[in-house]
């Protein structure tokens, strides 16, 4: 039995305003267009209470047959600037890890500049801190051509 703690920050330069950025966060249809869904995904659900003290839960087995959920409950929301969420994720109902993270979006040039912190515990298995952080740029750009959906 181990655990490992690991942080690691993201950042991204989007071309819409905070308001447009932090909307497809807040929105549950937005955020659906991005997170937990997708080719290779079946049996999801997405339950999404975005606001402090809500709570997000998403389930979802992956095309190699295993099953992840994801569960949150948000910390702290200040409208275009700041989320911050508590979650915890299991693997087939195993506990997998749990995380702090906080995303700011600051006005940049007539775009934003989102930033992704997260602060990880990790269960079991080392390995499992560096796939996060992958799998959590490829949600990052997953977020990034559902933007270009919704507002090109």
């Amino acid at each position: 039995m181990s655990v490992d703690n690991r942080d690691f920050t993201i950042v991204r330069t989007y071309a819409y305003s905070p308001a447009q950025v932090f909307d497809a966060w807040a929105d549950p249809a937005k955020k659906k267009l991005w997170f937990g869904d997708g080719p290779g995904f079946s049996d999801v659900t997405h339950n999404h209470d975005f606001r402090e003290g809500g709570r997000d839960h998403n389930s979802a087995t992956h095309a190699d047959g295993w099953r992840s959920t994801f569960d949150s409950e948000y910390i702290s929301i200040v409208p275009n600037e700041r989320i911050v969420y508590t979650y915890a994720m299991t693997l087939d109902g195993v506990p997998l890890s749990g995380s702090v993270t906080c995303v700011t979006f600051e006005e940049l040039d007539g775009g934003t500049l989102m930033t992704f912190t997260e602060h990880g515990v990790f269960l079991d298995n080392p390995e499992d801190a560096l796939l996060r952080e992958e799998g959590t740029k490829g949600i990052l750009d997953a977020f990034g051509v559902a933007l270009d959906g919704l507002y090109s």
